[in-house]
C-alpha cells in the first residue's frame, strides 16, 4: 500500500512539475506576443505565483518521493538509470532557477513599462530571449527523466 501511495505522490509531482511548466511557459510566450505592457504584468505576475506554489513544491517533493519510493521497492539510489535522472533533475534546476529571475525581472519591466505607457524596454526583449533559450534544455531533459523512469534501463 506504501508503494503505490508513494508511486501516485512522485507521479502526480512529475505530473505538476511538466504540466505546470509547460503552461507558464504557453502564457509567458502568449502575452510576449502581444506587446501589451499591461497583459505581460498581469501573466507574468501570475506565472510568478503559479512557480512559487505549484512548481517549487512540486521540486521539493519529487526527490523525496523518488527516494522513498526506490527505497520501498528495494532499489539502491545508486542504480545507474536513478543516478542519471537527479543529475538530470540538477539539470533541470539549474536552467530553472534562472527562468525564475528572469520572469520576475520581466514582470518587474513590463510594470514600468505599463505604468509610464511606454513600450517594453529592450532589456526585457533580451531576458525573455534567455527566458526562451532556457526552457528547451530543461523541456527535453525532463523528458528525458519521464524515459529514464518508465523505462528504468540498463546501462
Amino acid at each position: 500500500m506504501i508503494e503505490e501511495l508513494l508511486r501516485f505522490a512522485h507521479v502526480i509531482g512529475a505530473t505538476v512539475l511538466f504540466g505546470t511548466g509547460a503552461g507558464i511557459a504557453f502564457f509567458m510566450v502568449m502575452s510576449h506576443r502581444s506587446r501589451d505592457p499591461a497583459l505581460i504584468a498581469h501573466v507574468a505576475g501570475i506565472v510568478v505565483i503559479a512557480d512559487t506554489i505549484f512548481t517549487a513544491t512540486a521540486a521539493v517533493a519529487q526527490p523525496i518521493t523518488g527516494s522513498l519510493l526506490a527505497m520501498s521497492l528495494g532499489w539502491s539510489l545508486s542504480e545507474p538509470w536513478i543516478m542519471l535522472s537527479l543529475a538530470l533533475y540538477v539539470f533541470v534546476g539549474l536552467f530553472w532557477l534562472p527562468v525564475v529571475w528572469m520572469q520576475l525581472k520581466m514582470r518587474d519591466l513590463a510594470i514600468v513599462a505599463r505604468d509610464a505607457n511606454a513600450p517594453l524596454p529592450e532589456r526585457y526583449f533580451q531576458l525573455y530571449r534567455w527566458w526562451f533559450a532556457f526552457g528547451f534544455p530543461a523541456f527535453f531533459a525532463v523528458i528525458a527523466i519521464f524515459w529514464l523512469m518508465l523505462t528504468r534501463p540498463a546501462f
